[in-house]
Order: structure tokens, then sequence, then C-alpha cells
């Protein structure tokens, strides 16, 4: 599991028998696990202890999952599982472009979830916890400033610099580690998309994008040939 503290998961499942089968299966495997039956009760768990991981049901009375997964991603970098009977193609983008890290179709086995759930720990292992992301919001770097919990961009004067979702994904991924040369994959992963259809370009693009919003410190973001990008900035986080 990477660590000798074992990894605290989050269930958040209307269905009680299955919510209790899977808390179960957690435990049985190394996790601390805790569940919750809707987005209010995982509100109340959030704001107790910190959450290395949710799986999260889609089709939930009142607040469906796809509402709670954008709400999180506005205010969390904790890894999310989506979990569904929905098997659309469009359900699954929908729920990865909302920021979902990985979407399992119902009826899944248990063991199939445990192995997702640790697929994604080993991607965003390097990524603050949900309190460190609650206590760090402000990272500045060069004289720039990235609010995590408004998810907004200012530059050096205070002025606001527009950003879409996917930029800011992408300048978070290489806030979070600074001076670190990041390759395609691990962006692909760490900015919450999936590796389909020619998004590897679009990365790329999105890259050339940000640097341009940057205006003269454009070289903040710089192509390592071969390798991929990396920030060349040291981050404060406050």
């Amino acid at each position: 599991m990477g660590g000798t503290e074992a990894k605290h998961i989050l269930v958040v499942d209307d269905d009680e028998d299955l919510r209790r089968l899977l808390l179960t299966y957690l435990r049985r495997n190394g996790f601390r696990a805790t569940g919750a039956q809707d987005g209010t009760e995982m509100s109340l768990i959030l704001q107790t202890a910190p959450v290395d991981a949710i799986v999260l049901d889609v089709m939930m009375p009142g607040q469906s999952g796809f509402d709670i997964c954008r709400s999180l991603r506005m205010q969390s970098n904790i890894p999310i599982i989506l979990l569904t009977a929905l098997g659309e193609t469009v359900e699954r983008v929908l729920g990865l472009e909302l920021g979902a890290d990985d979407f399992v179709v119902k009826p899944a086995e248990p063991r199939e979830i445990v192995a997702r759930i640790r697929a994604v720990l080993r991607r965003t292992g390097q990524s603050p916890t949900s309190a460190q992301v609650a206590a760090r919001t402000l990272a500045h770097f060069d004289g720039w400033t990235l609010d995590t919990r408004r998810r907004e961009l200012r530059r050096v004067d205070g002025v606001e610099v527009e950003l879409t979702g996917g930029e800011y994904d992408l300048l978070l991924a290489l806030i979070e580690r600074p001076q670190q040369v990041l390759n395609r994959e691990q962006l692909l992963d760490l900015a919450r998309n999936r590796p389909y259809g020619g998004l590897g370009r679009s990365m790329d693009v999105q890259i050339s994008r940000l640097r341009a919003k940057l205006g003269d410190h454009a070289d903040l973001i710089r192509t390592v040939r071969g390798s991929g990008y990396m920030l060349t900035s040291p981050v404060r986080w406050a």
C-alpha cells in the first residue's frame, strides 16, 4: 500500500447491503473503510477525517453521484471512483470530465473495485490528502498565485487569468510537483483524464495555451525534450 498507515476509503452508496459488502471486503484487504448513504453524510465525514479515496455511486436519490463529483472537484483532489449501472460510453466520459479518476460498471466484484482503488492510489500517491488540501489552498510560484479552493489563477499584479478546466488541472498537476519532470502519461493521470481519442495531442495544446496565458512568464513551464514538462519555479503553499 505504499505506507505503514492503512489508506482510508469512503464508500458513498444508498444501497445499504452493497455498502456493507464493500466495507467488509475493503477492511479484509487492509484498508480503513467508512460508509455514507448520501452526499450530506459524506460531507460530514470529510470534515472530521482525512480520506484517501472515494467510491461514489452515481444513481442515488436526491443529489446524484455526478453532482457530488462535480462539487468535490471544486474543493478537493481526493481520488474518486464512480460506481454505476450505466455502461454507456457517454456516461463514462461525463464522469471523467467531471473529475472522476476511474469508472466501474455494476455489477462489479468487490475485488475489481479494490484493484481499481489500488491503481488510483498508485497514480495519485504523491497528491495531497484531503486534510492537506483543506489546509493548503494557495500555491505561490514566481509571483503568481493559484487558489485551489476557488480554482483561480492570479498574475503578479493580482489580475485573475481565466483558465479552462483542462488548463487548470494540468497547471495544478505541475504545481503539486514543482521542478519535477512529468511525462505525458503522468500528466494525463494526474489531470484526471483518460488516454483515449488523441487526448495526448489535446494536452500539448492545453500546455501551449497555458504558456500563452502566462505571458512573459511562459518559461515557467519547460519542455524537457523526450521526457515531458516541468514547472521550473519552486512552490510555496499557504
